[in-house]
């Protein structure tokens, strides 16, 4: 029998991620290897049924075989970011002044690097075909068994999303929906704008790997460490950078490579990797 794959290298905090990619550390120099394509989607949609709809903007590069994505605001990424990252090396869009390039360019280096296997940490599961909200329903319940909460607990839920709040209703748990645009959730819940203010009111924390393309994802990571809460992250954005801090207060990643669900109504994967226990090694 041959013996395991190692487990991909993991790191203590953002920063300290970057230093180990830019020297090498986890794998090819980073300078050696450039971006073949580069791309936005965009997309709109209300499902069948709701009463809100929503947007997605995301910018992918694509890496040989892999493809990493950092999503953004509708509108605020300039139509040069894309040209500026065609034919470029990985090193130098690590050192893009927006920070969605930097993202993208470190998913994709990583993806390269170790892809979503069972070698690597990666349980798949299966989304079947369906509808856009079905899939959308399925995949949220992938995302939601990665809790392991009794009911009554209560979950900051940052990056809204209906089918989220649904299947943390259907487990007895009760949320504090937050978002940057506020606003209401689908069934007229007040949604807060300072993920750090409420959390602190909140037993475990549910976070889109959004945050990591403005910003905010370091600060929810040292919280969730320091009081010893479970964070559980979803991403489109960064799904091979977030497995990353497994261990130091990331619990577990229901990780989501380019295509997304909302792009194709045939099945699709999902990936999920848990730390040994919930908040991290201590």
């Amino acid at each position: 029998m041959s013996p395991a794959a190692p487990a991909p290298a993991r790191a203590a905090t953002y920063g300290e991620l970057l230093t180990l990619v830019r020297g090498g550390g986890i794998g090819p120099d980073p300078a050696g290897l450039r971006i073949s394509v580069a791309f936005t989607t965009r997309q709109a949609v209300r499902h069948e049924g709701r009463g809100t709809g929503y947007r997605n903007e995301v910018l992918s590069l694509r890496l040989a075989e892999a493809v990493g994505s950092c999503a953004v605001e509708p509108g605020a990424l300039p139509d040069s970011a894309v040209e500026d990252c065609v034919g470029a090396d990985v090193a130098r869009l690590l050192e893009h002044p927006l920070r969605p390039v930097r993202i993208a360019a470190l998913d994709a280096y990583l993806m390269h690097v170790a892809p979503h296997t069972p070698a690597n940490g990666a349980e798949p599961v299966t989304l079947p075909a369906g509808t856009s909200l079905e899939r959308s329903r399925a995949r949220a319940r992938a995302v939601a068994g990665l809790l392991d909460l009794p009911p009554g607990t209560t979950v900051l839920v940052v990056g809204v999303v209906n089918s989220l709040l649904e299947a943390l209703r259907s487990r007895g748990l009760n949320y504090v929906p937050c978002d940057l645009k506020g606003g209401v959730t689908e069934w007229d819940e007040p949604v807060v704008t300072d993920a750090l203010a409420a959390a602190g009111r909140c037993d475990a924390l549910l976070v889109s790997g959004m945050t990591l393309g403005n910003g905010t994802f370091e600060p929810l990571r040292e919280h969730a460490l320091r009081e010893d809460k479970r964070l559980v992250m979803f991403a489109q954005t960064g799904s091979a950078v977030l497995p990353r801090f497994l261990g130091h207060g990331v619990s577990a990643v229901c990780a989501e490579p380019y295509p997304f669900f909302w792009l194709d109504g045939g099945p699709g994967t999902v990936h999920r990797y848990r730390a040994h226990r919930p908040g991290g090694a201590r």
